[in-house]
């Protein structure tokens, strides 16, 4: 799907980067604090430490910003899994863990981003909102890949449909620890939070035999599966 243009009057990519740049980092204070309606573009520019006027050179709308929040986070994301996936031809669980720990470290990262993403995502335009989704949709496609080739290797035993909801659920735990910090930081430290979802993730994805329907837990305690 082709990417959204957002128009800017300026020629300099630098410079729009830049702006837009400070521009994200304003708007995304704005729209934690009071939400993407009330917000008004007066406000982001000032937040970003300049005029309308020269937000305006740099963006047509509101929702451009919020679609600028959106695609920053899912470029940051898949560059740094698609590293990972591009210079491996043969995936291992390592590999797999390494990419799990940096998809979490990158939402650490990015907490206030990714909660304005949840949040106001439902505000894009109806042009940018599909490119937005099937952005998401690649990146939890970057684990897909990674559980098939961890098959293919003989790793773990997955079936088709369990890689497809492992993928997803490894998606959704790193972005849960943005949209649930309010709890999840009284509990754990990043790292101990990715500690325990690695257990969950990847260590039960290698209890998994589908031929035997049988798991870990039960062979070494010689209980019978069910």
């Amino acid at each position: 799907m082709k990417k959204r243009e957002v128009h800017a009057s300026v020629k300099d990519e630098r410079l729009i980067q830049k702006r837009r740049d400070q521009m994200i980092n304003g708007a995304v204070k704005l729209f934690i604090e009071k939400g993407f309606h009330r917000t008004t573009t007066r406000e982001i520019a000032r937040s970003a430490g300049f005029s309308i006027g020269t937000l305006y050179e740099y963006i047509r709308t509101k929702e451009d910003v919020l679609y600028l929040v959106c695609d920053r986070i899912y470029d940051q994301v898949r560059e740094r899994l698609q590293k990972i996936l591009d210079t491996k031809q043969q995936t291992t669980l390592d590999d797999l863990r390494q990419a799990i720990a940096n998809y979490f470290r990158v939402v650490d990262g990015m907490q206030d981003e990714v909660l304005v993403m949840y949040q106001e995502v439902k505000s894009l335009p109806k042009d940018a909102l599909p490119y937005v989704l099937r952005k998401e949709l690649e990146m939890v496609d970057i684990f897909k890949q990674m559980l098939e080739r961890c098959v293919e290797n003989g790793e773990i035993s997955l079936s088709e449909n369990q890689i497809k909801m492992h993928s997803h659920n490894i998606y959704v735990q790193g972005q849960m620890w943005a949209f649930r910090r309010w709890e999840l930081r009284k509990l754990f430290t990043l790292d101990e939070y990715i500690e325990l979802q690695m257990e969950f993730l990847v260590e039960g994805a290698k209890g998994v035999k589908e031929n035997t329907k049988e798991c870990i837990y039960c062979e070494t305690r010689n209980v019978p599966a069910n």
